[in-house]
């Protein structure tokens, strides 16, 4: 298996696939293999299309998993055979795009629920058919950094759910997941920008509520401050 991301939740999912006794074929990531394990192919990249043909060379099982990777595959990946599956923080089709903006639209539409997704990666940002999902809910007083920490947690479960079914069966088509409940909607930069114009919203406080994970969100902050 080859894995593409960065960060704690990157790392965590190396780890439970080599504690889950499964081979890590490489790890491509944009920032250093600090947390790496030993024995682990490390490469960094900015951009994981410049490195295809390591890929393609590198796999032994054809499945690439995209976990915390902000990095969007384009041809020189898509076209190489690999099943690329991605963790997504957010229901799709409901809230693609940047996970921790779309969050904050997701409290402030007063969504009681929110979730991780696993899909599989086509050449569409988020588009790809959704394979399955974990759910977890919002409190109506929750403030945004502990509705993402619950985030974080469902998506890493997620991941541990799923690794053992895509490992056994290349052809495995997913379980069955609800609707989502919205017609959906993508949440990048643009609605990043758009944010202060909802100061007047009266959950804005607590959907912006960064806490100590606003060092961790720089863009995010920015635009807040």
């Amino acid at each position: 298996m080859i894995f593409v991301g960065e960060g704690a939740l990157l790392w965590r999912a190396v780890q439970h696939t080599l504690d889950s006794g499964l081979a890590v074929d490489l790890v491509c990531s944009p920032a250093a293999a600090g947390a790496s394990p030993p024995d682990v192919p490390f490469l960094k990249v900015e951009d994981v299309n410049t490195v295809a043909a390591e890929l393609v060379d590198a796999g032994t099982d054809g499945l690439l998993w995209s976990v915390n990777n902000r990095m969007i595959f384009r041809a020189p990946v898509l076209s190489t055979g690999l099943r690329i599956l991605n963790i997504h923080h957010g229901p799709l089709p409901a809230y693609r795009g940047l996970p921790e903006v779309a969050l904050v639209y997701a409290m402030l539409r007063g969504e009681r629920e929110f979730a991780a997704t696993l899909h599989e990666v086509d050449a569409g940002i988020d588009t790809g058919r959704t394979l399955a999902a974990e759910a977890y809910p919002i409190g109506p007083s929750d403030p945004y950094h502990v509705v993402l920490r619950r985030g974080l947690q469902a998506c890493h479960h997620l991941f541990e759910r799923c690794l053992p079914l895509a490992a056994a069966d290349p052809g495995w088509t997913g379980e069955p997941t609800r609707p989502a409940g919205t017609d959906g909607g993508y949440f990048g930069r643009k609605a990043l920008a758009r944010l202060p114009e909802h100061r007047s919203h009266p959950d804005f406080e607590r959907a912006t509520d960064l806490g100590f994970l606003a060092g961790y969100l720089p863009e995010l902050a920015a635009a807040l401050a």
